[in-house]
């Protein structure tokens, strides 16, 4: 058994870690609230406007999208993984790795290239993949105008022919405890379609619809991306907030197992000097 030294030693270091866990799990309670309201107000609106897109795409016959909705043979794939900058948030960044993964042996014999958003992502898969750009400082001024300039770059990538499918990968927030792996087709954009069917109102639209269109899909897919982005957000502030409350529970345990062991040695520590004060008395008695 290790000394009473040691024990208190291990009892002061668990106390120390758990002070630490709690604290940064307040923090990340914090942060998660203003975050899960930013995409919470958000949703409605990319809804609403990818409602409009497929309305009005529904009414027109042919190709609307342009160059936008082009189908090429996938010969080039990029794979945008979007993590955080930093760990301690359990399985929220490999849990995107991993499908980062499946998602290169799925397009197997084709050149698979990875735009990393997020500094864990890029760490981890510029050992395994061929990182084509990242983006770590995104997180500190997180805004529509920044995700926005991302979003014009990989938008370029698809239209120069750079590369003939591109996805986005990221942890769907649901709530603190609970995130979704989702894969989306960023471009070329997917056929619309729709159980319900839709009838042309009585409009009348200045410039035309396909200039609408036109015009509606940069700024949707500006939004999609920034969506995602918003959604890993809350998600990491929910993983870490998750793992630190865990952290902090098993530290607590174990520094009442702690307690209880220094308490036990201690005991038989004054236990073993008692016998021997009375066995000396003993023995001078005789």
């Amino acid at each position: 058994m290790a000394n009473l030294k040691e024990i208190r030693n291990r009892i002061t270091s668990v106390s120390s870690t758990m002070q630490i866990t709690s604290a940064m799990k307040m923090v990340s309670a914090a942060k998660l609230k203003k975050a899960q309201d930013a995409i919470t107000a958000m949703r409605p609106y990319a809804e609403k406007l990818t409602e409009l897109l497929q309305n009005l795409s529904a009414t027109l016959d042919g190709e609307v999208g342009g160059d936008y909705t082009t189908q090429r043979e996938v010969k080039k794939v990029l794979l945008v993984a979007i993590t955080s900058n930093r760990g301690l948030c359990g399985a929220f960044n490999t849990n995107v790795i991993k499908e980062i993964k499946n998602r290169t042996v799925f397009y197997a014999g084709k050149q698979v290239d990875v735009f990393a958003i997020g500094k864990k992502g890029n760490d981890v898969l510029s050992k395994t993949h061929k990182v084509h750009g990242h983006h770590n400082a995104i997180f500190d001024h997180l805004t529509f105008d920044n995700v926005g300039g991302i979003a014009d770059n990989l938008t370029e990538k698809f239209l120069s022919g750079e590369y003939d499918r591109i996805e986005l990968i990221y942890n769907q927030f649901k709530n603190a405890a609970t995130q979704i792996v989702q894969t989306e087709q960023f471009l070329p954009l997917a056929p619309i379609k729709s159980d319900v069917p839709v009838t042309a109102g009585d409009y009348i639209f200045e410039p035309s619809k396909e200039e609408i269109i036109l015009t509606l899909i940069p700024k949707s897919l500006k939004t999609q991306l920034y969506k995602g982005i918003r959604d890993s957000f809350a998600s990491e502030h929910g993983a870490r907030m998750t793992a630190m409350h865990k952290a902090t529970d098993n530290a607590t345990e174990l520094r009442n197992q702690l307690k209880l062991t220094y308490n036990k040695a201690r005991q038989a520590a004054i236990t073993n000097e008692i016998l021997e004060i009375v066995g000396g008395a003993e023995a001078l008695k005789g």
